[in-house]
C-alpha cells in the first residue's frame, strides 16, 4: 500500500534527494493522515450518537485532534520547501525539524491530560462504558491507527524524517491508548475490577516518556548536533579517494534542514602541482560532492612541501610525542621557520573533546621532549582544533 502510493502520489518517487520529492512525500503523509482521522472522527460520532456511548463520541473527538498534527506535518514540509530569500540564505528546511517539535508537544500534551484523567479515574471509580459494538468501533480504530504508524514510520525511514518518526510515534500511542481501554473494559465486563485508571496512567507514563525522546531529537538538529557519523564517512571517503589529495582536516558540516547541508574542509596537495590545475579539480569535487551527496562543499586548498627531508623529519617526531600522550591527536599544516636563536614549528593539532583544558599541558611536553638533547632550539607554535570539528 505505501509503495503504490508513493507510485501514484509522488512524481519521481525513486529521487528522494530531490528536496521537491521529499516535500511531496511528507505531504502526502499529511493528508493521508488527515483523511483517516476525519474517517475515524465520522465513523465513530456516527456510531456514538446512534448508540449513545459517551465513550465512542469522546474518542471521536479525540481523533478530530489527532488531524491537528497531520495538519502541522503537512504545514511543515509545505514551508520547508521555500526557497532561500535575502533573509535566510540557507534555505527554510528547519520548518520541518519545528513541525517535528510541535507534534512531540502535542503528544506531551495528550500525556499529561491523560494523566490526569486516570488520576480521576483512580480516585473516583466509575464503570466503563461498554458494548460489542463499542469493542467492535476500537477494535477498528486500532488497526487503522496501527497500519498509520506502520505507514509513517515507512515514510519517515525512507526520507530520514524525525517529523514523520514523531507523527508515527502519535499514532502509536494511539492504538496504544485504545487497545489500553478496551482491555480495561474486558477485564471489567468479565471481572468487574475496575483497572481503567491504572492502565491509563500507566499508558500515560509511556506516552510522556516517547514525546520528550521525540523532542529531543528534534531539538538536537535546531541546536546543531555533531557530524552525522555515516555522512561524515561519506565525506571522507570522497576526498581520500582523490589520488592528488595528500591530506584533509577541519572537515566542518552545517545542518539548515534536511537537503540543506553545507560543508567546508581543508585539503592538502603538492605545492609544485600547478595551483590552476589544483582549484579546477577542486572545482569539480565541490560540484560532484553537491550531485552524488547533497552537500554543498567548499573545499581550501592547502599547497603542502613534499620534497624537505629536515621538515618531514620534524614533522615525524611532533606526532611520535603527540602519539605518546594520546593516540587521536592528529597534526596538519605543518610549517618550520628557522630563525638566529631557535626555530619555530607552526602546526595545529586536532585536540579531542574530552582533552580541552589540556592544551598548556601538551604545548609544555612538546617543547620539553623536542628539545632534550638537541643542539637546535625549537619553540613550537600551535593552534588547537577541536576534533567535533575535523
Amino acid at each position: 500500500m505505501t509503495n503504490w502510493l508513493l507510485r501514484t502520489f509522488v512524481r519521481n518517487s525513486e529521487d528522494l534527494e530531490d528536496s521537491k520529492v521529499r516535500a511531496a512525500v511528507g505531504q502526502l503523509a499529511g493528508i493521508v493522515g488527515i483523511l483517516c482521522n476525519i474517517l475515524l472522527f465520522s465513523g465513530k460520532l456516527a456510531v456514538g450518537l446512534f448508540t449513545g456511548s459517551v465513550s465512542i463520541t469522546a474518542d471521536a473527538m479525540n481523533n478530530l485532534s489527532d488531524a491537528t498534527s497531520s495538519v502541522v506535518t503537512m504545514l511543515g514540509f509545505r514551508l520547508a520547501e521555500r526557497p532561500a530569500d535575502e533573509d535566510h540564505p540557507f534555505g527554510h528546511a528547519r520548518y520541518e525539524y519545528l513541525s517535528g517539535l510541535a507534534v512531540s508537544a502535542l503528544i506531551l500534551i495528550i500525556g499529561v491530560e491523560l494523566g490526569k484523567t486516570s488520576l480521576d479515574k483512580i480516585l473516583h471509580p466509575a464503570s466503563v462504558d461498554f458494548g460489542w459494538v463499542t469493542a467492535a468501533v476500537l477494535v477498528g480504530s486500532i488497526l487503522v491507527k496501527l497500519w498509520m504508524s506502520l505507514f509513517n514510520t515507512r515514510l519517515s525511514k525512507t526520507i530520514h524524517s524525525a517529523t514523520l518518526a514523531a507523527t508515527a510515534a502519535d499514532s502509536r500511542n494511539d492504538v496504544i491508548t485504545t487497545s489500553a481501554v478496551l482491555v480495561a473494559a474486558l477485564v471489567e465486563y468479565f471481572t468487574k475490577l475496575r483497572v481503567d485508571g491504572y492502565m491509563g496512567l500507566a499508558v500515560c507514563l509511556f506516552i510522556l516518556y516517547s514525546g520528550v525522546g521525540l523532542a529531543k531529537e528534534t531539538i538536537s538538529p535546531l541546536l546543531g548536533e555533531g557530524t552525522d557519523p555515516e555522512l561524515r564517512e561519506k565525506l571522507v571517503d570522497y576526498i581520500r579517494d582523490n589520488p592528488k589529495v595528500l591530506g584533509f582536516h577541519d572537515l566542518m558540516v552545517h545542518d539548515y534542514g534536511p537537503g540543506q547541508r553545507f560543508a567546508s574542509i581543508h585539503v592538502e596537495m603538492d605545492c609544485r602541482e600547478d595551483p590552476m590545475e589544483c582549484h579546477e579539480l577542486i572545482d569539480d569535487m565541490e560540484r560532484e560532492c553537491l550531485k552524488s551527496h547533497g552537500v554543498h562543499l567548499v573545499i581550501h586548498y592547502d599547497p603542502v612541501v613534499t620534497d624537505d627531508p629536515e621538515l618531514d623529519r620534524m614533522h615525524i617526531r611532533v606526532e611520535q610525542i603527540l602519539h605518546t600522550l594520546d593516540l587521536r591527536l592528529g597534526v596538519h599544516d605543518f610549517r618550520m621557520v628557522p630563525g638566529k636563536e631557535h626555530t619555530n614549528l607552526i602546526f595545529d593539532i586536532v585536540l579531542p573533546t574530552d582533552l580541552r583544558g589540556q592544551e598548556e599541558k601538551i604545548r609544555c611536553r612538546l617543547e620539553e621532549e623536542l628539545n632534550e638533547n638537541s643542539p637546535v632550539r625549537y619553540y613550537p607554535v600551535i593552534t588547537f582544533d577541536q576534533s567535533s570539528f575535523n
